[in-house]
């Protein structure tokens, strides 16, 4: 008896959802297939996803998963585009948002007693990027699996430097020039670990976290596939 395909919808992010005309594909593969299959099979249906190669990264079941992970029916499947680093108060450490970042909510989910010191980084739009006069921004997320990343940020510091504790939240949405973007807080015993562990978690956040910035310029609107 043959087997059955296998069914997958399909999640899609930033400048891959507007060529796509949609933020979900329904798609359907061949028995025993992986990961680079459904690469190939999107690369024929969507021109970025072949020209954005290994760049564009693919979860399954909020983990990015390699070339040769097995699919199975039912999974829970994302194209990630290369990252942009780039409601109400809460007891989880690291959140995203699309109301306005509050820098003392986020502080105080990780001050205590214990504290020596507590540093904090608030990224805001600008109003200038590479040449180009800003507007607005736009930012996207895949919100469970970014929280998700954040937090093993988080667990990582924590790690690193013993006793330091990282909160973060990030905005999702229209950010108009000043708005704030991003809020990272690091406490610890000693301020020279506090600092550490920010600068760790900002750098660490742009490389893997699952968000995506369109700019919005004078010239036109493009969405950043490198850190910046």
């Amino acid at each position: 008896m043959a087997e059955s395909p296998i069914k997958l919808s399909v999640r899609l992010f930033g400048g891959l959802r507007e060529e796509a005309g949609s933020g979900q594909l329904e798609i359907e593969l061949a028995p025993a297939s992986t990961v680079a299959h459904l690469r190939a099979h999107l690369a024929a249906r969507l021109p970025s996803v072949a020209r954005l190669g290994e760049r564009l990264a693919v979860s399954v079941n909020l983990e990015v998963a390699a070339s040769g992970h097995l699919l199975q029916s039912g999974d829970e499947v994302a194209l990630l585009p290369p990252v942009a680093g780039g409601s109400g108060a809460t007891l989880r450490r690291c959140t995203i948002h699309d109301t306005v970042l509050d820098p003392d909510e986020v502080v105080a989910r990780v001050s205590g007693d214990d504290t020596g010191g507590i540093v904090s980084f608030v990224g805001t739009v600008r109003d200038h990027s590479h040449g180009h006069s800003i507007k607005f921004l736009e930012y996207e997320a895949y919100p469970e699996m970014a929280e998700r990343e954040m937090e093993k940020i988080a667990d990582r510091a924590a790690q690193r430097w013993p006793g330091t504790r990282i909160a973060i939240a990030h905005r999702v949405g229209h950010l108009e020039i000043g708005d704030a973007a991003v809020v990272i807080v690091a406490a610890a015993a000693h301020r020279a670990e506090a600092f550490e562990a920010c600068r760790f978690a900002i750098d660490t956040l742009k490389q893997t976290v699952p968000i995506w910035k369109k700019e919005v310029a004078t010239d036109g609107e493009y969405w950043v596939d490198d850190h910046a």
